[in-house]
C-alpha cells in the first residue's frame, strides 16, 4: 500500500496493441494523479513507447513506476522483439503474439504475489488474470476497450439473433431492447456473431470473464451515451464504470507527441502548416494502425481529396500487397500513386504523414473541420474531444457498431458507405469504395451547408462536455474516485477474511 496506509496500489497490465495500450497508460496515470500507488508491467519494447512520459509523471511526484519484463517470442515462432500488433501485420503473427501473452501468466501471477497490490487493472483480452486475482484475493478490474452502446449492442444481438431471421446479408434489421432505433446488415456483423467458429469459445471466456470481474473501467464519459451507460449497469447487470476520455490525461503537448508510436513528421513542421489553415478547413484522415487498403482503394481515395479541393492531412498506412507487389522496404510499403504527394505539397491543399501521427495533437487544432475515421473507439473519442464531426468508415471489430453511435444515434456523422466486415484484407476480399462515394462523403461533411453546419455545432457541444467530464466533481471524475473508494472497502473486506471479485452485486 505505500507509504500512505490509505493509499491504494494498482498494477496495470495493458495487451500489446496500440489501442488497448494507450488508453491503459492514460488510466493507470490518471490513477497515480489521484494518488495511487500504480505499478504498470510492460515488456522490454513496449517499455520504450512509454518511458518517457512515465518518466515526466515521476518529475511531478505521481507514484507511478514500470515493471520490464521478457515476453517470450521466440518460443511461439515470433522473431525477437515482436512485442506488439504493430510489428506482427498477419493473422498468423498476431495469434502467435496472443499466445506469447499468455505464457507470461506465472511472471504475472509472482509479481502480483511479491507486490501484493489492492486490484490488478488488465485488459479484457487477458482473462486468465481474473484466477490469477482470484486465487491471490486481489480485485481484478477489466479495461473494456470499447463504449457502453457496443456492449449493449452486442449483448442485444447475442441475445435476441435479430440476424438469424434476415436472408440477405445486405437487408437491414432493427437490434430489439436499445434505447434507441439502432440498423445494421447481416454484412456489417462480425463473422463470429453470424457462426460459430475457433475463436468462438474465447470470446465467450473473455465475457464470462469481465462479468465476473470486481469492476469493469470504460473509456467513455456519461454524457456521450447516457442511455447505454444506464442500460448496460441496470438491464445488463454489468459493474462498468466510465473514466474518460483517457486520453485528456495528456495536457501538455509533449505528451500529446508522444503518445503512441514514434512520429514521422516533427510537431513544429504540423502545427505551422495548419497554422496556414482557415478555421475548420481542414480534413484529417485516419485509418488506424491495423487497416490496410490495396493501392487501387488508395488511388480512390487520393483521387477524392484532391477533386474535394478541401485541405486536408492524410496519415497514410502501409498498402495490402498483392501477389503483383514487390516492396524493397518499409517505405514503398507506404505508398501512393505517382506524383501525388508532390502535387499537394506544391499547391498547398495537403500534408501526408507515414506511420504515425500525433493524433490528439493534430484533432485539437481549430483548423480541422471534418474527421474521416476507421471507428476505432479511441479516434472516435479523440474525435469527440475535438468536437469535430466524422466522416465514417469501418472495416472490422466493432467498428460498424461504433459507426451506428456516430451516425444514427449521435448524429455526428456521415459514412462512406462500407458495408462488409472483413477481419484480414486479402487481395480477393476488398470492397472498393469508388472515388465519387468518397467525394460525396466528404462533401457532406466539409462543405457548408445548413446540415453539416448542424453537425458542427452538435460536435462542438460534445467536446466541451467531454472536456468537463473529466474535471473534478463530474461524471467521469467522479466514477474513478468511487471506483478508488470501492477498492479501499474490498481491501478491508479482505483483511477481515470476507474476498468478493465478482462484478455483480
Amino acid at each position: 500500500m505505500g507509504s500512505d496506509g490509505n493509499q491504494i496500489h494498482a498494477m496495470f497490465f495493458p495487451y500489446m496493441a496500440p489501442g488497448h495500450m494507450m488508453p491503459m497508460v492514460d488510466m493507470a496515470r490518471m490513477f497515480a494523479a489521484l494518488g495511487a500507488k500504480v505499478t504498470i508491467i510492460i515488456t522490454t519494447m513496449n517499455a520504450l513507447r512509454i518511458k518517457n512520459v512515465i518518466d515526466r509523471d515521476v518529475k511531478l511526484g505521481r507514484d507511478i513506476t514500470l515493471e520490464i519484463i521478457s515476453l517470450p517470442s521466440t518460443e511461439v515462432g515470433l522473431p525477437e522483439g515482436c512485442e506488439n500488433v504493430v510489428s506482427a501485420p498477419t493473422p498468423e503473427m498476431s495469434i502467435k503474439l496472443f499466445h506469447a501473452i499468455e505464457l507470461l501468466q506465472p511472471i504475472i501471477k509472482k509479481l502480483s504475489s511479491d507486490h501484493h497490490p489492492d486490484c490488478i487493472v488488465s485488459d479484457s483480452l487477458c482473462p486468465w488474470t481474473l484466477d490469477i486475482a482470484n486465487e491471490l484475493g486481489i480485485a481484478r478490474i477489466a479495461f473494456n476497450g470499447s463504449g457502453f452502446f457496443n456492449l449493449c449492442l452486442s449483448e442485444n444481438i447475442t441475445h435476441y439473433e435479430p440476424h438469424k431471421s434476415i436472408e440477405l446479408e445486405t437487408e437491414t434489421f432493427v437490434v430489439p431492447g436499445l434505447p434507441d432505433e439502432v440498423k445494421l446488415t447481416r454484412s456489417q456483423l462480425p463473422d463470429i456473431v453470424k457462426a460459430k467458429n475457433k475463436f468462438s469459445e474465447l470470446f465467450d471466456k473473455l465475457n464470462e470473464s469481465q462479468r465476473k470481474s470486481f469492476r469493469v473501467l470504460m473509456n467513455s464519459f456519461h454524457e456521450l451515451e447516457p442511455g447505454y451507460a444506464d442500460h448496460c449497469r441496470n438491464v445488463l447487470g454489468i459493474k462498468a464504470w466510465h473514466i474518460g476520455p483517457v486520453s485528456l490525461v495528456n495536457r501538455d503537448t509533449v505528451d500529446k507527441v508522444d503518445r503512441g508510436e514514434k512520429t514521422s513528421i516533427s510537431k513544429h513542421d504540423c502545427i505551422n502548416w495548419l497554422d496556414c489553415k482557415k478555421p475548420r478547413s481542414v480534413l484529417y484522415i485516419c485509418f488506424g494502425s491495423l487497416t490496410r487498403f490495396n493501392k487501387k482503394q488508395t488511388t480512390e481515395i487520393a483521387y477524392a481529396l484532391e477533386a474535394s479541393g478541401h485541405s486536408f492531412i492524410w496519415v497514410v498506412g502501409k498498402v495490402l500487397k498483392t501477389s503483383n507487389d514487390e516492396f524493397e522496404d518499409e517505405e514503398q510499403e507506404l505508398w501512393l500513386p505517382q506524383g501525388f504527394e508532390d502535387k499537394m505539397k506544391e499547391n498547398g491543399q495537403g500534408l501526408l504523414i507515414r506511420g504515425w501521427a500525433p493524433q490528439v495533437l493534430i484533432l485539437e487544432h481549430e483548423a480541422i473541420g471534418g474527421f474521416l475515421t476507421h471507428c476505432g473507439w479511441n479516434s472516435i473519442l479523440e474525435g469527440v474531444v475535438a468536437g469535430v464531426p466524422f466522416i465514417t468508415w469501418p472495416i472490422f471489430a466493432e467498428q460498424f457498431y461504433n459507426e451506428k453511435l456516430v451516425t444514427q444515434v449521435l448524429n455526428l456523422g456521415v459514412s462512406v458507405g462500407n458495408e462488409v466486415w472483413k477481419a484480414w484484407a486479402t487481395e480477393d476480399s476488398l470492397v472498393i469504395k469508388s472515388g465519387d462515394d468518397i467525394l460525396m462523403a466528404i462533401n457532406a461533411v466539409m462543405e457548408d451547408t445548413e446540415e453539416a453546419i448542424d453537425m458542427n455545432k452538435r460536435a462542438k457541444k460534445l467536446g466541451e462536455l467531454a472536456k468537463e467530464a473529466v474535471e473534478e466533481g463530474n461524471s467521469s471524475y467522479n466514477d474513478l474516485k468511487r471506483l478508488i473508494e470501492d477498492i479501499k472497502i474490498h481491501r478491508i473486506s479482505k483483511s477481515n477474511g470476507v474476498i468478493e471479485n465478482s462484478g455483480n452485486e
